[in-house]
């Protein structure tokens, strides 16, 4: 049972305006990227495009009242399934919102490319119409009138999304990486400063470029990877109809949206080797099946 009221807009908008100061205050918060501490546990999962099955499963066992327990989530919105016509998925976002405020500084819902649309108001489809307006349109179905205020709120926590998490052994997640043909527009240094408006807005915005890549070059990633200090990149984005794609040696990517979708857990004292962290990925469905309290 959700613990928030999903038809009252003052108690929606104070809560996604609480989650996007905690995201934003985040310890380990620098720039856009959030480094995680050596020692704990780490959950990451792929998309999940409003999946809220797989969502259950991976909260619940990411074990989060245990002390440095983390989650890493992504592509939360723009789900296949309409409600009357709308996306309802704002809903996904009200959970992780929740979830931020009960866990301060271990749930980071990373952003995706369908966020970044949602924010930029930029046409992105799943097959069946404009996301970004279906989207709308689910806000305005449930708010009515205060549907604008609501969705200011949630605009201002897809804002307060990290583009990356890392950690101290060198696993770094971010929703994708640049496409190698477009490096020479990409500024690698944007992890470590706050994000521009123009960053996020293609074709040469470098957060827009960092949610939409999917095609990578050896050379490429072994650039960024020195530059950035990572050992394995873990990302989304890509189609991974099994859940897990060793999309090259230093390169994985997750997909948690379908049945069959996978998710890792790690841990974060542990040195990192990318072959063991592919054979650690498990598929959602062996997860714990109960639902967690939020």
């Amino acid at each position: 049972m959700d613990s928030f009221n999903t038809t009252n807009a003052d108690e929606i908008v104070a809560m996604f305006q609480h989650a996007s100061k905690t995201l934003l205050d985040t310890p380990g918060r620098i720039g856009c990227r959030v480094k995680l501490p050596n020692q704990g546990s780490l959950l990451i999962s792929g998309d999940l495009h409003d999946h809220l099955p797989n969502y259950h499963r991976i909260v619940t066992a990411a074990a989060l009242h245990e002390p440095g327990h983390h989650v890493v989530l992504q592509e939360l919105i723009h789900g296949p399934s309409l409600v009357h016509g709308c996306d309802m998925s704002w809903r996904m976002l009200a959970r992780v919102a929740r979830l931020i405020q009960e866990f301060p500084g271990q749930v980071h819902p990373l952003l995706g490319n369908h966020e970044n649309s949602q924010l930029t108001g930029v046409g992105v489809t799943k097959g069946g119409g404009n996301s970004v307006e279906l989207f709308e349109d689910g806000v305005a179905l449930t708010f009515g009138e205060d549907w604008e205020r609501v969705g200011g709120a949630i605009d201002r926590f897809l804002r307060s999304m990290p583009l990356a998490v890392s950690t101290a052994s060198g696993v770094q997640c971010s929703h994708s990486l640049p496409d190698a043909v477009l490096m020479n527009r990409f500024d690698v240094g944007i992890l470590d400063r706050e994000l521009l408006d123009d960053d996020r807005r293609g074709v040469d915005g470098s957060a827009y470029l960092m949610t939409w890549g999917r095609r990578f070059s050896d050379e490429q990633i072994e650039a960024l990877a020195s530059k950035w200090g990572v050992k394995c990149f873990i990302i989304g984005h890509l189609q991974v109809p099994q859940g897990v794609l060793r999309a090259s040696e230093k390169v994985m990517a997750l997909a948690s949206d379908t049945d069959t979708g996978a998710a890792l857990i790690m841990n974060l004292g542990s040195t990192v080797d990318p072959d063991a962290l592919f054979e650690s990925v498990r598929p959602i469905q062996v997860l714990p099946a109960c639902e967690p309290l939020l």
